[in-house]
């Protein structure tokens, strides 16, 4: 049974209820949404992990500041957290997909650390659905992995049966900049690309994630890429982390046609709770304010204020150091802005629920899903990390979404397309043999 702690509900009972519910108490809507809560399945498709805090003396039992922990996970009902091997994109040369190759396998063996010698008894990695319902059932915390770049496969297509057997279960073949595999949605921003779409190499590796088993994530892959990829698959795919372009204008986000490709597939958008994919007026806004508060603290602290861009310039070992700088800023922010009166208004659960009402109204129920971006850029009021995962329920039950309808969007539509996407599998390893 979960033993979630019901957080910043001020915020989630402001808004106003369907119809269905319009009748009930704050109350009764409370004690619904924690029932269907403790029922259905919550699966967060993408959560970012540094490898610092899987050590014996700091990691994830541990309620670190990071957004995702097992204590969070508890405290918010959070069963399944798909943890991310990340790779930023560098060099496509040998010394690039050599370094990417290694950062990838160290993110590989810090879930399987956690899992399997840190905490075996909260936490268990799963690699089929089957594998994610007995966990569950059982009263652990459910591992999953995603892999966020293609990068790290270099040129030797034999690493993704590699990556495969470690626990990989979709794969995005681009991230921020373009890869040896596809060109990445950050073309947009100067109308430069490298392929075109998806690149000769890339093809092969699509045809090797369908004979094994792993989705294909087209989250960060350009416009033309995922055209390529829906062309190329065998199986459906997924955006593990993604909203609407038609509510929030960027490159991040799918439009419409993208939408359609989608569901014409048969795969699932993943709606991420990430504040600039969401509402850019209420981001930008609010960002200016919060930005203010930020380089004050960064001042104390003795360090430069760095923007995005910048942090993603600078070399790795001094962008980690960057990032422990943040992640000891964030908290001290969050209590100075908690104290603020005359701050603009946060993106919230609200904004989040809004891309999720209009990709259900789009392209349907069954092709809708959930994700965070936790520890890599997402959070939202109301949604700040696993903890408060609650709240994301009791805002679906306040617009009068079913039990049936949540549990699809928190897990049932992923796991439907990862069934269908093993099975694909299984077909053309069969046919293979023959």
């Amino acid at each position: 049974m979960k033993n979630f702690l019901l957080l910043g509900l001020g915020l989630v009972l402001a808004v106003s209820c369907k119809q269905t519910n319009e009748t009930m108490s704050d109350d009764a809507l409370l004690a619904k949404a924690k029932d269907i809560h403790e029922r259905v399945i919550t699966l967060d498709t993408h959560c970012d992990i540094n490898v610092t805090n899987f050590t014996d003396s700091i990691n994830y039992t541990q309620d670190l500041q990071t957004q995702v922990t097992l204590p969070k996970m508890k405290a918010g009902g959070l069963d399944v957290a798909w943890f991310i091997v990340y790779t930023g994109q560098d060099s496509l040369n040998t010394d690039g997909y050599a370094r990417a190759y290694e950062n990838a396998m160290s993110k590989f063996h810090a879930i399987h650390r956690l899992c399997d010698s840190i905490a075996p008894d909260e936490i268990e990695l799963a690699y089929t659905s089957d594998d994610v319902r007995r966990i569950s059932a059982s009263g652990k915390k459910v591992a999953m992995i995603g892999i966020e770049n293609g990068y790290p496969v270099g040129e030797d297509i034999s690493n993704v049966k590699k990556f495969y057997d470690l626990g990989g279960r979709y794969m995005s073949l681009s991230h921020n900049g373009h890869s040896q595999l596809c060109d990445s949605n950050s073309g947009e921003e100067d109308g430069v690309w490298l392929h075109n779409g998806v690149s000769d190499l890339g093809k092969e590796v699509i045809a090797e994630m369908n004979k094994w088993g792993m989705m294909i994530d087209v989250s960060h892959p350009s416009k033309k890429s995922m055209k390529d990829m829906i062309a190329l698959t065998k199986a459906p795919i997924i955006a593990s982390h993604s909203s609407a372009r038609a509510l929030c204008n960027h490159s991040r986000n799918l439009d419409d046609e993208q939408l359609m490709w989608l569901k014409e597939n048969g795969g699932v958008v993943q709606t991420v709770a990430f504040k600039s994919y969401l509402n850019t007026e209420k981001y930008e806004a609010r960002q200016e304010a919060e930005i203010v508060v930020a380089k004050q603290i960064a001042d104390s602290m003795g360090v430069k204020w760095l923007e995005r861009k910048e942090v993603m310039a600078l070399p790795m070992a001094e962008r980690r150091e960057y990032f422990n700088f943040y992640m000891q800023m964030m908290p001290i922010q969050k209590q100075k802005l908690a104290k603020m009166t005359d701050l603009p208004p946060a993106v919230d659960v609200g904004d989040f629920v809004d891309h999720i009402d209009y990709l259900v109204e789009k392209i349907g129920i069954d092709h809708v899903g959930i994700s965070s971006d936790f520890d890599g850029g997402g959070g939202i009021a109301g949604w700040d990390d696993a903890s408060e995962t609650f709240n994301v329920t009791l805002e679906l039950v306040k617009r009068g979404y079913t039990e049936e309808q949540i549990e699809k969007l928190w897990s049932g539509n992923l796991l439907r397309v990862f069934d269908e996407v093993q099975a694909v599998a299984a077909r053309l390893q069969a046919e293979a043999v023959q």
